[in-house]
């Protein structure tokens, strides 16, 4: 028992400095100005609130305080979880006020850690709960399913009302406790508000945190919803300091016995029957666990882009026409493709097919079937339906709807006639039908397009899947980035990002993105050089050969040294007031060959570059 206390411990002050859960830097409100009163009245804060979380002696492991006067002042407030010692407590509270400071210019954020969470904001919030905005981490999408889930359900909403009841009464507003789901299975809970609320406020927010945890975990062996006055949490293993954990007992039906023995006397009496009597119940609950997840996901789907505006939810729960995305029933897209016919497939990707079709009003569009039953599939439909809706850009792909039912998600799309440019690069014969001037313009419209993305759109947005078959041509021959499936949303101040999930196509990818998951604009910079490499040579870069001339400004293997897209642009202008050093080897040569030193290539000694493909598979 003291070495599992032990390497809980070790494992609780690893998490206070972990990546960050969740950051929030609200939009609705200005940026404060670089250098000015309020910025260093919020460093002032963030330091107060580092410094004294753990001196509170009325309730330990909260605090809250302001700074400055007005129009600058500002409100903070820190709060570690209730099962965590001081010292854990204060290195989560410096590292979250380090993190939120560093990235986010917004006069209102909060940023949640699993161990503690910090929030400040320009107007004052103590002592009240604020309206609810649950959010959910990305990586519970990936929790896996569980066999008996409604039971499942049903033993972690009664745990979890357990114990929000237990943390409404407690002066520290924190509870923790476990419910045995069976005789090997346990369900450990967690729940807390922010100390300063009313009783009332903290089991009202607990409330609609549970009603948010039912509708996207109740079936999967985890969750976690967090707000900024309430978090609340379950797990299939402990997971946190279970000192002063309740042990709630589950009523289960009286009967539960006498129907294993009655299954018992089936299995004795006729074997053949009971094997047929199991086959007939599999197939029955396998396609019963597909309606229920589908509705489940497609619950949880609508919801999540009624709240971003994307799309409108009626109280019935069904999508409906929103000026900025256009909702089409299935019926009518079934009818546009002649039910998906094999004669209107324009292509196949990593997310789903490509069909053309024609709307009733004969307006000719491309329908995107995404993968049915796959959570990348969901992701990619969520993805572009929140993102693409909200771009308009004469380089960028236009979505002009979307549909969903059931398994069914569809994204709709302006036709592109000319299809897109891997199909004439790669081909000797219809290459030769482009001249130059139509790839040079090819060319200066995807860096337009990122251009807009990275600099010039609401949000800073990094495609991340940049390559020819994503680049679409119109009926003029003018590029339109495409598929926005793998695309991230930067906040204004944030140049990189890390994920454990590397996604994309090998190839196309910077190095430091391939093999260490981090990724910026300049990773977009690096797949617009490996294009305009295939432009040139007509080959794929997988048939690139280590030439001194093959050459590119924006693949160079530091991310640092590529230029910005307003540089490319201006460059592509033919400006001269740009200047760049000299284009060293290109980075997609560094990768699984010996260094050969500067000044020995020769045009006729080539050796291929060999690439190693990993597949990443999502657990």
């Amino acid at each position: 028992m003291l070495l599992i206390t032990i390497l809980l411990l070790s494992m609780i002050f690893a998490l206070s400095s972990a990546d960050p859960l969740f950051t929030f830097c609200s939009t609705e409100y200005k940026n404060y100005t670089p250098g000015g009163q309020f910025e260093a009245n919020l460093n002032l804060l963030l330091d107060a609130l580092s410094s004294n979380t753990t001196l509170n002696t009325s309730l330990p492991g909260f605090y809250n305080t302001s700074i400055g006067d007005s129009p600058d002042k500002v409100y903070g407030q820190a709060l570690c979880r209730g099962d965590i010692d001081f010292t854990v407590c204060q290195s989560c509270v410096q590292n979250a006020s380090h993190y939120i400071f560093e990235n986010c210019e917004s006069i209102d954020a909060i940023i949640w850690y699993e161990l503690c969470q910090v929030q400040y904001s320009f107007q004052m919030f103590f002592s009240k709960v604020q309206v609810y905005t649950g959010k959910y981490p990305e990586h519970i999408n990936r929790e896996k399913n569980v066999s008996g889930r409604s039971r499942l359900g049903q033993v972690m909403l009664f745990l979890m009302n357990n114990i929000s009841y237990e943390a409404a009464v407690n002066p520290f507003k924190f509870a923790t406790g476990q419910v045995r789901f069976s005789s090997k299975e346990i369900v450990y809970g967690l729940v807390q508000c922010t100390t300063n609320i009313a009783q009332d406020d903290c089991s009202s927010c607990l409330k609609s945190a549970l009603q948010e945890l039912k509708t996207c975990c109740s079936y999967r062996q985890g969750g976690i919803i967090l707000s900024r006055s309430c978090n609340v949490r379950f797990e299939m293993y402990l997971f946190y300091n279970d000192t002063s954990s309740s042990l709630v007992v589950y009523p289960f039906p009286k009967g539960d016995k006498w129907k294993t023995w009655k299954v018992v006397g089936v299995t004795c009496t006729s074997a053949l029957l009971l094997v047929i009597f199991i086959c007939s119940c599999a197939v029955f609950l396998r396609r019963k666990k597909g309606t229920e997840t589908d509705d489940k996901s497609e619950h949880a789907l609508l919801q999540e882009l009624a709240s971003h505006k994307a799309v409108t939810v009626t109280e019935e729960g069904n999508l409906v026409t929103s000026e900025e995305l256009p909702f089409v029933d299935l019926t009518t897209i079934r009818a546009a493709t002649d039910d998906f016919a094999d004669s209107n497939k324009l292509g196949q990707g990593g997310f789903g097919t490509v069909y053309k079709g024609v709307l009733p009003d004969g307006k000719e569009v491309a329908v995107k079937r995404l993968s049915r039953k796959s959570w990348q599939g969901t992701e990619a439909f969520k993805n572009e339906a929140i993102l693409i809706a909200k771009l308009q850009h004469r380089n960028l792909v236009k979505l002009v709807g979307c549909g969903m039912e059931g398994e069914e998600k569809l994204l709709l799309y302006e036709f592109m006639p000319n299809r897109s440019l891997d199909f004439f690069i790669f081909d000797l014969e219809r290459r030769s039908q482009l001249d130059w001037e139509t790839y040079y313009n090819i060319i200066s419209g995807i860096a337009r397009g990122l251009l807009y993305l990275h600099e010039d759109s609401r949000h800073k947005i990094i495609h991340r899947d940049l390559k020819p078959s994503n680049v679409l041509l119109d009926h003029e021959m003018v590029a339109k980035i495409s598929d926005f499936g793998m695309a991230r949303i930067f906040c204004e101040n944030q140049n990189t990002a890390n994920t454990k999930r590397v996604v994309g196509t090998y190839g196309y990818m910077a190095p430091e993105y391939a093999m260490g998951g981090v990724f910026s604009v300049k990773s977009d910079v690096f797949s617009l050089g490996v294009i305009l490499l295939e432009i040139i040579s007509g080959k794929k870069n997988s048939g690139f050969y280590l030439t001194e001339h093959a050459q590119t400004l924006l693949s160079y293997e530091d991310p640092e040294d590529r230029p910005r897209m307003s540089d490319v642009v201006v460059l592509l202008k033919g400006s001269e007031s740009i200047s760049l050093p000299e284009p060293s080897e290109p980075a997609a040569f560094a990768v699984g060959r010996a260094a050969v030193p500067n000044g020995q290539l020769t045009t006729t000694d080539h050796t291929v570059n060999g690439l190693t493909v990993s597949v990443i598979l999502p657990r």
